[in-house]
């Protein structure tokens, strides 16, 4: 199964944040470390991912509800 890029974020807890809120509707997540921000003092920069048939409930659930 394909895995999709559906957030960027510039510290790994947010996403691993993210990740929990798919997990409590059961849906399957990966974060990926991206970049060298660490290195720099800018925190771990991440990617949250899912897999494409989750992609567009994964958007809803991680919008604000300002996008709605």
């Amino acid at each position: 199964m394909s895995w999709i890029t559906v957030r960027m974020t510039k510290a790994r807890w947010e996403a691993e944040l993210m990740q929990q809120i798919l997990a409590a509707y059961d849906i399957p997540s990966r974060v990926i470390d991206i970049g060298v921000g660490i290195y720099f003092g800018q925190g771990s920069q991440a990617a949250l991912q899912v897999h494409t048939k989750n992609q567009w409930t994964a958007l809803l659930l991680l919008s604000s509800p300002e996008d709605h």
